[in-house]
């Protein structure tokens, strides 16, 4: 914790900072307004036998109350509301009431928080936040202040900027890590701060590059590219490199493009390092299946338009015997189609699907390099879609979306 120079109407005051582990234990809380909404969520989470008092709540408050995690008492404060508290709130919008569930905490020792006037308190409430297990909280007396000097904390903590390694709780071990659909701030808060934590980092040409810049020296990163009918490497190399390099004591992160299960092979590489006995970490990345159309002003789902939408990989087209995908069910479908690795095979794909029966009409819209600088979106229709994929010079990585929804947003995103 920290306390710099206090709020003037504290001045002089320095507080004691101190942890309260109030689980089971009498906590009452005076006033269902704002304040008390925003205070709740964290005195629930302390397990703590929480009782509210107040004529009426916010929507929120009473949610809380109807689920079971707090006990409210639909009245006025009145003395003898603290008798065995061991810690009690006070955020009413009457300076009286404010001023007698003090003095009756006084007289009962209880501490007590006041969000009206500081100095008249107790105890204060910090601004805490929390992140890998840890919480973070601080002390000003002035809220502003302390909620300034939390948030730079916490968004260190998340990004990897303020890192402890050697008090990392994960040893040798792997990661699979969903980067996103390329924006480096698209990767998650957990994503990045295993990155920043990582020995080996093995990553690909979807993921986002730019994250590897933050990486510190000694960290060693892998390419393992899968650069569409040129170098690559086999996924069977993959997932011994990462065998190989866990069982060396290292922590590895495997950085993929989207999510590591959304066509990104990461079941294969969870089953090989569960194999070789390895600890494996997965998490979630935001697909480009969803991420990059809604960037270039597609909405995959629209209320009235359809109730469905459906992730097909290209990468095989449809007289490819190795296809699993059901492309006349995917025709007779009035949601919406996306497309992933379909650059090349988008004519044969767009042919069978008119030949069972999507009309020649409807919309599509290709997105390459979605969410990063040199996104374009480029529009045709099923039955255009061949001629102008191959005169505007598409390349992979694009997104293909099918459906009336490519047209729903593109009046408003064009303001």
């Amino acid at each position: 914790m920290t306390a710099p120079t206090p709020h003037p109407s504290t001045e002089g005051r320095t507080p004691y900072p101190v942890g309260l582990l109030l689980a089971g234990r009498r906590v009452v809380v005076v006033g269902g307004g704002q304040v008390a909404q925003r205070r709740l969520p964290a005195l629930i989470a302390s397990g703590a036998d929480l009782h509210l008092v107040a004529p009426a709540t916010t929507p929120a408050v009473q949610a809380m109350a109807d689920a079971g995690e707090l006990t409210w008492h639909a009245r006025p404060y009145r003395d003898g509301d603290l008798a065995d508290t061991w810690y009690a709130l006070v955020a009413t919008d009457d300076p009286a009431v404010n001023a007698a569930v003090s003095a009756e905490a006084e007289r009962e020792r209880v501490f007590c928080s006041r969000s009206d006037d500081a100095a008249a308190a107790t105890a204060w409430t910090p601004a805490s936040g929390r992140d890998a297990g840890a919480t973070v909280a601080v002390l000003t007396g002035d809220p502003r202040h302390s909620a300034a000097l939390r948030d730079a904390i916490v968004d260190g903590l998340r990004d990897g900027s303020l890192a402890a390694r050697q008090y990392r709780s994960h040893g040798a071990g792997v990661a699979l890590v969903g980067g996103g659909p390329g924006d480096p701030d698209l990767i998650t808060v957990r994503g990045r701060r295993l990155l920043a934590d990582a020995d080996v980092v093995v990553t690909d040409r979807l993921a986002p590059r730019e994250l590897l810049a933050e990486l510190p020296e000694h960290v060693e990163v892998i390419d393992a590219s899968k650069i569409p009918y040129g170098r690559f490497m086999a996924q069977e190399a993959i997932n011994r490199t990462l065998v190989e390099h866990a069982k060396a004591g290292k922590f590895v992160v495997r950085l993929k493009g989207g999510d590591p299960y959304v066509f990104g092979r990461g079941g294969e590489e969870l089953l090989a390092c569960a194999e070789a006995g390895l600890p494996v970490t997965v998490v979630p990345g935001i697909s480009s299946s969803i991420s990059v159309p809604a960037a270039a002003g597609v909405p995959v789902t629209h209320r009235g338009m359809t109730h469905e939408f459906t992730v097909i990989s290209g990468h095989v087209g449809p007289d490819d015997e190795r296809s699993l995908t059901n492309w006349e069910a995917a025709a007779r479908m009035s949601g919406t189609l996306v497309l992933l690795m379909a650059v090349d095979k988008i004519g044969a794909i767009a042919a069978r699907l008119v030949e069972y029966g999507r009309s020649a009409d409807t919309p599509v819209a290709i997105v390459q390099e979605g969410t990063t600088a040199a996104q374009r979106r480029v529009d045709a229709t099923l039955g255009t879609v061949a001629a102008v994929v191959e005169a505007e010079g598409v390349k992979p990585p694009a997104v293909i979306v099918i459906g009336d929804v490519v047209n729903v947003l593109a009046a408003a995103f064009q303001r």
